[in-house]
C-alpha cells in the first residue's frame, strides 16, 4: 500500500506544520497557496519542520485527458489521501 506521508510526518518530534492539499480545483489551489505560505512562515521563524504534500495530476503519464485526470484524482487519490492539516502548532498554542 502507498505510504500516507503526511500522517507519518505529523507524529515526529519537531514537526510544526504538516498539511495535504490538492490542486484539482480553484478553491483547492487557493487553499494550497495558503498552506504553503503558512509552512514557509513557520520555517522562516525557525519553529521547526514543516511540509505541504500536494496531490496533483500527470495526465500525460496517466494516459488521460486533463479533465479525466482531475476526476481520477478526486475519485481515487483523495479518498485514500484525505486533504487537511495534520499538524499546526500555531493552532495548538
Amino acid at each position: 500500500q502507498p505510504l500516507q506521508i503526511s500522517e507519518m510526518l505529523a507524529t515526529i518530534p519537531g514537526a510544526v506544520f504538516v498539511e495535504r492539499v490538492s490542486v484539482d480545483s480553484p478553491a483547492n489551489i487557493r487553499k494550497a497557496k495558503k498552506a504553503i505560505l503558512e509552512c514557509f512562515k513557520a520555517q522562516i521563524e525557525g519553529k521547526g519542520f514543516g511540509i505541504v504534500e500536494v496531490l496533483s495530476t500527470c495526465p500525460t503519464n496517466w494516459g488521460l485527458t486533463a479533465p479525466e485526470s482531475m476526476k481520477w484524482l478526486k475519485d481515487n487519490m483523495i479518498p485514500y489521501y484525505p486533504l487537511g492539516n495534520f499538524r499546526n502548532t500555531k493552532e495548538e498554542e
